[in-house]
């Protein structure tokens, strides 16, 4: 059981240090600027939601945690 555990925290931080990885080199910028995203600003409100950003990381998570539980 430990064992378990202790791979699990090593998987999560190698995901961290991709991830973050991926936002300091830039490769995210598409976040929130693709068709579908919501974005709406006017003097006293700004409206944000990135509907369909929010979705590719939701099937992208989805594939990633059904691997995992495949092969552990």
């Amino acid at each position: 059981m430990h064992r378990q555990i202790g791979l699990m925290v090593v998987v999560a931080g190698a995901i961290l240090i991709g991830l973050g990885t991926l936002i300091y080199s830039g490769a995210l910028r598409w976040f929130g600027k693709l068709p579908g995203d919501i974005r709406y600003q006017s003097d006293h409100l700004q409206f944000y939601a990135p509907i369909v950003s929010m979705l590719i990381i939701s099937l992208v998570l989805s594939l990633l945690f059904y691997l995992l539980r495949r092969f552990f």
